[in-house]
Formats: C-alpha cells, structure tokens, sequence
C-alpha cells in the first residue's frame, strides 16, 4: 500500500516541473482585454434586452465587455448604469473605455477615442461610430469601467 501511494507523489515533481518548463501565454492587459471584447461583438444585430452573445441592446452591450473583463455588475440600464459607475474627470472623459451616454441617459457605449466610440444602434447593430454632429449633442455624461483587481 504504502508503495502504492509512493508511486502517486513521485510523478507530482516531474508534472510541475513539465508545467514550469511550457511558455506562458501572455495574458493582454485589462484595457485591451476592453477593446478586444467590443470588437469581438461587432456586427452583431441590436435586440432591445439583448445581453448576448448573438444579439445587444446599449447597455446589454457596455455590460457584455465589462462582464468578459471580470467586472461583475447587475445587468440593467443605460441610467442605472450611470447611477453606478464612477465619475470621470472632465480631462479624461474621451479617453478609451470611458462609458459614455447619451440623449438624457437613454443610450450608452464605450469611448474608443476622442473621434468614435462602439455600441448597439438600433438599425445597425454593434458598431463603431464617430462623435460626430448627429451623437455630440447627444451626449449627457461619462462614466469609468472600473478596473478589476489582479
């Protein structure tokens, strides 16, 4: 018996060792992680209510990403969301992975620069679109993607 169990622990060093030797698979940062969730969802129709993965409405889209970052918030609204986000100083509200929201806090999407940001339309789905003289006047606040913890 006891040889039994001898034979169990002695391949354990070798596993280890076999496990230390393979590459690592570098794991991108959390804000790439953020860009490359948007875009994995692009082209996807728009579904009022839709969260995924075939279908998005505004906020089930902002949601999607945060939700494959780890960020683990209640699926709700664009003003709900707003509600309980934290604020983003005026300095940084263009910046990337910024939630932005529009037209008193009906709509929502995420800042991919100064010029366009990605969400859910409702005749064209998940896409990027510019800020531009049809969605500025719309915009009404900011919001952070709060970072998760390593």
């Amino acid at each position: 018996m006891i040889r039994g169990l001898l034979f169990l622990l002695l391949p354990l060093p070798t596993l280890l060792q076999a496990a230390q030797a393979e590459p690592q698979t570098i794991q991108p940062d959390f804000w790439s992680g953020i860009r490359l969730a948007a875009e994995r969802h692009l082209g996807r129709p728009y579904v009022w209510g839709g969260a995924g993965l075939k279908s998005f409405d505004c906020s089930g889209f902002v949601w999607r990403v945060m939700l494959e970052n780890g960020i683990l918030v209640k699926r709700t609204t664009a003003r709900k969301f707003y509600m309980s986000l934290p604020p983003v100083a005026r300095t940084d509200r263009f910046k990337f992975g910024n939630v932005v929201f529009f037209d008193n806090l009906k709509h929502c999407g995420i800042v991919n620069d100064p010029t366009t940001f990605y969400h859910a339309q409702l005749h064209k789905g998940t896409n990027l679109s510019e800020f531009d003289a049809f969605w500025r006047p719309k915009v009404c606040g900011f919001r952070k993607i709060p970072k998760t913890q390593p």
